[in-house]
Order: C-alpha cells, then structure tokens, then sequence
C-alpha cells in the first residue's frame, strides 16, 4: 500500500526556518505565522514522512540525523520552486519578488540613500529587504541561501562566490596631517596614532594592508576602542587627534568644516572595489543584474576615480 504526499513548499520553509534558528517561536516570527500553526505543520510533516526531524526536549532545538538529511533535500526543493517561479516571470519582463541584501555597514549609510530611491521607482513590485552585516556573514548566508546578493569590497578571491563590479571609491584620509600638505604617501601614515574600525571590518583590513601597519601600531594608551561606526571615529580624532582611512561616499556626507580635515593620497590613488555579490546555485540573476545597473549608473558618474586614469588607481585588497 503507497503513502499519498500532500507535504508542500511552506512546511519544507517552516523546517528550514526551525533548523536555522534553533528555535520554533523565533522561526514562526521569522515565517510570519503563529507558533502554533508552525509546530502543527511540521508535525504534519513528521507523520507524513514517519520520521522526527527535530528533538524538541533539547533547548535549543535540535536537527535529528535524519533531520538534518531532510532539511538538506528541503532546502534543494525550495530552490527549485524558486527558480521555477522566477523562470515564469521572465515570460513578461518583469522585475518583481522578494530580494533579501546584505551590505557592509561602512557603505551602508551613505549609498543607500542614494540607490533606495531610483530602484523602488524603476521596480515598484520588487519587495527589498536589507541588513547591514560583515562580509564574512553575508558570503555565510549567499551560501546557505538566506541571502540573494550582498554588496561588499571586492575582491574575495573566494571561487564559490561571483561578482560584478559597481564602481570604484577612492580612500581618503581624516586627521591631522599638516592642513598645507594636501598630498599624503601611505608611508607618512605611520607616524601618527592610528584610529581603526573593529575587526570584522574589511575596511580595518585594507588600511592596514594600505600603510603596512602593524595591527596595535600608534594607537592611544590604555584605552581600547571598538568603533562600529566611521562617526565614532571621527569624533575620537577630533578631540584627540591622530587620523582614520575613509571611504568618498562617506566623505561626501561631511560638513564644510570636517572636509577641511580630509587629506588625498598621491597616484597611485587607492580605491576600494565595489561589487555586487552572489552564490550562482541561488542566485536571481536578473534581478541582481538590474539591480547593478541602477546602482553603477546612479553613483559612478559622480565618483573622483572617474578623474584618473585605470592604471593610476590601485585597488586595495582585503
């Protein structure tokens, strides 16, 4: 005697969401239905299949082996399910869905404003949804496909990971450099304290790579700072001098009187490489593609780089 499968796409996403979070509350939060509208389907979906997928007694939840096994081949369905419905829609041309972005908190501030805007406008049934994380979180999630792109500093020499450039946004310097001295070398940084970004932040790590400085190098004594934020910083130097690496877009938020304490490097002028990124086995291609071309035409016609020639930039690497 054969067993009917009634098991749909919605109960695969509430076991990945469980499996995930480790916890069923937060996964029916995460699913947007009620605990226990979730914990009935899952059930459901145990009896189905006459297996338990999830031991409940254990806090936090945890996946059985066969569990695991299971959520594994669900994740596989509902890609396809996924691929299945944006196949369809290429049919009329239409940009529309759910895409879930992460970016880099030391973009974020300053390039969302500006591409927020002309994408709702271009994609009205396009639904956005976007978190400021790490680059080493969000390249995670493009792999486990909980995220569809994620916009970052290039490259990652990660061959899992695909990309396409935005543009290119000079680095600049903020602090006190002699006010006549308009032109700075990265060896001149050395001799200064040093204000960097927590670890994590890519940017920490190519200013680094930029001066060859050494990770404790001229910082402050006795007082250990984790910036999360460029305004921090600034606000640190302005009271005890020293200086910091930003990026232009975020210079281009200054007031008149903080760009004054801005200085530029001499060409070679280090940049760092904007891009999309994406994981190809998940990836919503032409949305992302779109996408890029909004944001590379919105933002890159204004940009100091555009003033220099390719080989007077050097991209600086992570």
């Amino acid at each position: 005697m054969t067993t009917s499968i009634y098991m749909n796409i919605q109960q695969l996403e509430y076991i990945i969401a469980v499996d995930r979070l480790k916890n069923f509350t937060k996964a029916a939060e995460y699913c947007n239905v009620t605990q226990a509208t979730l914990s009935t389907m899952v059930k459901k979906l145990e009896a189905e299949l006459e297996i338990i997928i999830f031991d409940r007694k254990k806090n936090p939840t945890e996946t059985t082996e066969i569990g695991m096994e299971t959520v594994e081949n669900a994740k596989k369905v509902v890609l396809h399910s996924q691929l299945l419905k944006d196949n369809a829609k290429k049919t009329n041309g239409k940009i529309e869905g759910k895409i879930r972005i992460g970016i880099i908190p030391t973009i974020a501030n300053s390039l969302l404003p500006k591409i927020i805007k002309p994408i709702l406008e271009n994609f009205p049934d396009l639904k956005l949804e976007i978190s400021e994380q790490t680059t080493k979180s969000i390249t995670k999630q493009l792999k486990e496909g909980q995220l569809d792109m994620g916009i970052v500093a290039t490259p990652l020499n990660d061959t899992e990971i695909e990309d396409i450039v935005l543009f290119y946004e000079t680095l600049m310097v903020y602090g006190d450099i002699d006010p006549v001295q308009n032109y700075v070398l990265p060896d001149e940084i050395r001799n200064h304290k040093i204000w960097l970004l927590e670890e994590g932040h890519c940017l920490r790590e190519q200013f680094i790579k930029l001066c060859s400085l050494k990770k404790k190098e001229k910082m402050v004594e006795n007082l250990k700072l984790e910036a999360s934020s460029f305004d921090t910083l600034l606000n640190m130097i302005d009271e005890f001098g020293g200086l910091t690496l930003i990026p232009e877009l975020y210079y281009n938020t200054l007031s008149s009187e903080r760009k004054k304490q801005v200085s530029f490097f001499n060409a070679p002028i280090p940049v760092r490489e904007m891009s999309i990124i994406y994981h190809r086995p998940y990836a919503k291609i032409r949305t992302i593609e779109a996408l890029a071309n909004i944001i590379h035409s919105t933002i890159n016609k204004d940009l100091i780089s555009n003033k220099y020639k390719k080989s007077e930039l050097a991209i600086t690497q992570i």
